[in-house]
């Protein structure tokens, strides 16, 4: 199990990143577009630095829903790989079994 602090501070980012991301986008594209001059430009990466480090969809971190846990994780079914056999070997996952030969 991981941390409380760690996933509380992981949900928090993903909320200040859905909260920010239409504003991340916008400066974003202006501060990469060539036809805009270059003051404005600037004006953009200026305010993109001036936002919340974890406004950025980088700063988050995937993790396990049911422990927590942020390594061994599986995008397609959002947990560790501890929990998914756990959970494949008492049957509870639909068409995965435990492998036997």
């Amino acid at each position: 199990m991981a941390k409380t602090s760690s996933v509380e501070k992981n949900k928090r980012r993903r909320k200040l990143v859905a909260q920010a991301s239409e504003k991340r986008k916008r400066l974003k594209a202006i501060a990469n577009d060539l036809q805009v001059p270059a003051e404005q430009r600037f004006a953009a990466r200026i305010k993109l630095a001036e936002m919340p480090r974890n406004s950025s969809a980088t700063r988050i971190r995937n993790r396990c829903e049911l422990t927590g846990r942020a390594r061994g994780y599986y995008r397609k079914l959002k947990m560790c790989r501890n929990q998914l056999r756990d959970l494949a070997s008492q049957g509870l996952i639909p068409g995965m079994t435990k492998s036997s030969w």
